[in-house]
């Protein structure tokens, strides 16, 4: 990479990656059998779309502040979002004072979450940090620790990270990347790493579901592979992803955040059927607010 990123480049660059994610969330999230009969609009999005909504506002303030992310995650988390039982409990804890570090170690028994939450907002991430896959994996962890104490948890934060960001490096430097070896390079050692390596043999999306699940555990690791296989079978096709994503079943809204939010970082809003971005429901205003100050 031979680029130099200005705030004003990261903040266009992590929404151009949020608007694919939320696309991909809110059409997944909508029962589409197929991406042939669009649903009625608008497409509501989910806790996907939201924690993600959270994410880039820390972002637009400047340095990633954790004690920030986990305020705006506590006080902006909507229970009618689909917000899991684990997630609403911690996200509550801290509202009301526990510190982050302590509520998400205790998730699970004290085991942490290894759930693909951190994953499914972690794309925007990525695309700001297009400059650096090393600050990239980094600042992935960082982001994942505020939710996910489980290695594999932090671990599929940083994939999906690490993705986001070379896809917009590749847009960048003109160069279509190999996000599977690129980001199993990154990747700590673990599942998620090993499924990684193994998809680069994988030929079809139903194959890759087969091997790797599509999130119907909502775990990680059987959530990231098979979406990191779909973006970078489907980077320069945002809307082949998607339909990737629905065949497969599973967790449907997940996978389309995760697929849409990599495959959005390298075509840019120029690769979202304006149509579906119209169709979207609009993201929440405090976010406009956020950006336009960071702007």
């Amino acid at each position: 990479m031979s680029f130099t990123l200005f705030p004003g480049t990261r903040l266009a660059l992590a929404l151009e990656s949020l608007a694919g994610l939320s696309v991909g969330d809110a059409l997944g999230a909508s029962s589409l059998a197929d991406i042939s009969d669009d649903p009625p609009a608008p497409w509501e999005w989910t806790d996907d779309t939201e924690q993600a909504c959270c994410l880039v506002a820390v972002l637009a303030e400047g340095d990633f502040d954790r004690d920030r992310f986990a305020d705006l995650l506590a006080r902006h988390h909507d229970t009618d979002r689909g917000y899991g039982a684990g997630a609403m409990l911690m996200l509550r804890e801290i509202r009301d004072g526990l510190p982050w570090p302590i509520a998400a170690a205790a998730a699970f028994d004290g085991q942490g979450s290894a759930g693909n939450g951190a994953a499914m907002r972690a794309a925007p991430l990525g695309a700001w940090h297009a400059d650096s896959l090393v600050h990239a994996a980094v600042q992935g962890a960082r982001a994942a620790e505020v939710t996910h104490a489980h290695a594999e948890g932090i671990a599929g934060g940083v994939a999906v990270t690490v993705a986001a960001a070379a896809a917009a490096a590749g847009r960048l430097d003109g160069d279509k990347p190999d996000l599977l070896r690129v980001v199993a390079s990154h990747t700590p050692a673990g599942r998620i790493r090993d499924d990684l390596i193994a998809a680069t043999r994988v030929r079809s999306a139903a194959e890759a579901a087969y091997e790797f699940g599509s999130g119907a555990r909502a775990m990680a690791r059987d959530t990231v592979p098979f979406a990191i296989w779909v973006a970078n079978r489907f980077l320069g096709d945002y809307p082949g992803a998607i339909a990737a994503c629905i065949a497969a079943g599973g967790d449907i809204d997940t996978t389309c955040a995760i697929a849409g939010g990599i495959v959005a970082a390298y075509t840019g809003l120029d690769g979202i059927p304006p149509a579906w971005l119209s169709a979207r429901e609009p993201l929440p205003g405090w976010l406009a607010a956020a950006t336009a100050a960071g702007e």
